[in-house]
């Protein structure tokens, strides 16, 4: 089953469940998913690749990540509180996500294997985030690639 399919079957899940939080997650997943396949020119029932349905998961996790931190610099947490009970659904559909530990290990290797410098600190992120495929967050990724080169 794809992810785009488990998360139409969430929607009757969260109903049966009367999980209104999770409910208004997985109906707003699916809206933005049903616009991403509209977006692609293709007929509103049919279902997004995995990797497109990533993509979607990633903007609506980033979205509410930035709201997030809004909210808490405006001193507004409890408009803060409901984005973070959102996000956690949102990840747990979503890879996990390598540690900085891990991600400065892979940063490593290939900077070796590319022979790069700092004047090939852009390359390097590029070819990183390729390998690693949305198993580590853009920030993780820079942050590795800063430390080594300073």
């Amino acid at each position: 089953m794809t992810i785009h399919e488990t998360i139409k079957a969430g929607i009757k899940e969260a109903l049966m469940a009367k999980d209104e939080v999770r409910l208004r997650t997985i109906r707003s997943l699916a809206t933005a998913m049903t616009n991403e396949v509209v977006a692609k020119k293709r007929k509103p029932d049919e279902f997004l690749t995995d990797e497109e349905a990533l993509a979607v998961l990633k903007r609506a996790s980033n979205q509410r990540k930035d709201s997030i931190e809004q909210f808490e610099k405006a001193g507004r947490n409890e408009l803060a509180e409901p984005e973070k009970a959102e996000l956690a659904i949102i990840e747990s559909f979503l890879p996990a996500q390598m540690s900085a530990e891990e991600v400065a290990a892979v940063v490593k290797a290939k900077a070796a294997e590319m022979g790069a410098d700092k004047s090939k600190a852009g390359m390097l992120m590029g070819a990183v985030m390729k390998d690693l495929k949305g198993a580590a967050d853009g920030g993780t990724v820079k942050a590795a690639v800063d430390a080594l080169f300073a």
